[in-house]
């Protein structure tokens, strides 16, 4: 992109130019608008979701048997959401700015088997293709007890067949982990920013890992021209996959059984806002659309990212999605956040959700690590600094009084709202890591 064309977007759009330079930004999405409006452009429904769960239901038993650790979910890959009032105390004093409402924490980082949001649509993914290729094989039906996948039968025949996947971490871990599980021949391509203990731990697991100098973008174009070679490689593409993104979805239904077990309503009276990290986007945007479908018009999702990658936030308020990158504005994509580092966001996603999502902002590494401090010391919890992106949200929505003002919401009605931080990863960061991401939260 020339000068000229850059002056001409940033006249159409003055958010480019905060996110030019690499300033912390809000931007209000004006073009949000309800649910029954918004649907059509997503191309998916309730049946899709539904789908989707009910697949997860079918797997359960296997997942029970092969990841130990699922058992008290009784096979059901899901995160608590607790109350963090000491946080939200500690933000008030840090920001010196009010949060109307209460705020929780849904723990996607201490999801079991691979820790972080992206177990549910990596694995789901994972057990799609596995369903599909066991089914179309006569080794399995519906009706059958999957707890049978765990045996050499159906590890050999799954051996026939290649996943590839394209990752900044925690999409890879998911993918490896659950694809060796099962017998897959399994490869990651991790890109620079990808972290060694990742790289380690898929190895750990027997998944080939190919490391580029480059970032996300290098990493799954290079994958996906090597799954392209052989016929019975399956390469997951985290920009454009439905599978990935009604994994993700299933978690809308889930959060709502959790909040009525809390007695938190949602209605006109009640908002509900949840922050969720973006890199890509395929996960915040999945959780996003299954949060609207199973809590409606009054539940408020909102994107963070790092100001060096703010790909959805460009993508969504020029409407040029997939057809522009950070680095077209001469913004380097290096981040301490390495699940949020993407320079070109999900086409798919960006035109499906951009008139359900309500709000983006922006954050610097700087912010990311004092928010993990923050965390840490008010309610001994530690997350990877991807996972702190959410955190400011609350306190920029109580702080920008616009945003009320454009949703129609009243004074009462914020006091009565409830703050969700959506924590991506971190459950299984090694000590000696987490020690040096607190190192650099020191305030």
């Amino acid at each position: 992109m020339n000068s000229n064309q850059i002056e001409t977007l940033v006249a159409q759009h003055p958010i480019v130019d905060d996110l030019i330079q690499l300033k912390e930004s809000i931007w209000l999405n004006p073009n949000f608008t309800t649910l029954e409006k918004g649907l059509p452009f997503v191309g998916l429904n309730q049946n899709d979701i539904d789908d989707a769960r009910d697949r997860l239901a079918r797997f359960a038993p296997y997942l029970m048997s092969v990841f130990p650790e699922t058992e008290i979910s009784k096979g059901i890959i899901e995160s608590e959401l607790v109350a963090i009032p000491k946080m939200q105390q500690a933000l008030e004093t840090q920001f010196k700015q009010d949060i109307t409402g209460k705020l929780w924490l849904k723990k996607d980082s201490h999801l079991p088997i691979s820790g972080s949001i992206k177990a549910r649509g990596g694995i789901y993914e994972v057990l799609y293709q596995a369903e599909k290729l066991a089914i179309q094989a006569g080794l399995l039906t519906v009706e059958d007890d999957y707890s049978k996948l765990d045996s050499p039968e159906f590890r050999d025949f799954f051996s026939q067949y290649s996943i590839a996947v394209g990752s900044t971490g925690n999409l890879g871990l998911s993918i490896g982990i659950m694809s060796a599980k099962l017998g897959f021949d399994v490869t990651v391509h991790m890109s620079a920013d990808a972290r060694q203990w990742k790289k380690d731990k898929l190895r750990s697991h027997g998944v080939s890992v190919i490391e580029y100098a480059q970032d996300y973008g290098v990493a799954v174009e290079q994958g996906r021209k090597a799954a392209l070679k052989n016929p019975n490689c399956f390469f997951i593409d985290d920009e454009n996959s439905k599978t990935l993104f009604l994994g993700y979805a299933v978690a809308g239904e889930r959060l709502k059984a959790q909040l009525k077990s809390e007695n938190i309503t949602v209605d006109q009276d009640h908002p509900l806002f949840v922050y969720l990290p973006c890199g890509v986007g395929g996960g915040p945007g999945g959780v996003a659309f299954g949060l609207k479908m199973a809590l409606g018009d009054h539940v408020h999702c909102i994107f963070a990212e790092p100001t060096h990658s703010p790909c959805m936030l460009l993508g969504v308020a020029t409407g040029l999605h997939d057809q522009i990158s950070v680095q077209d504005l001469g913004i380097d994509n290096i981040t301490a956040a390495d699940g949020l580092a993407v320079g070109r966001a999900s086409g798919f996603v960006g035109r499906a959700m951009e008139r359900l999502l309500d709000a983006f902002y922006t954050l610097d590494d700087q912010s990311m690590y004092k928010l993990l401090g923050l965390l840490n010391q008010s309610e001994d919890l530690k997350l990877e600094p991807s996972a702190l992106a959410g955190m400011l949200g609350p306190i920029l929505i109580s702080q920008h009084q616009e945003y009320a003002a454009i949703h129609q919401l009243t004074e009462q009605q914020m006091n009565n709202a409830n703050h969700i931080v959506w924590a991506t990863g971190g459950g299984m960061v090694p000590v000696e890591e987490m020690e040096i991401y607190l190192q650099k939260s020191i305030i």
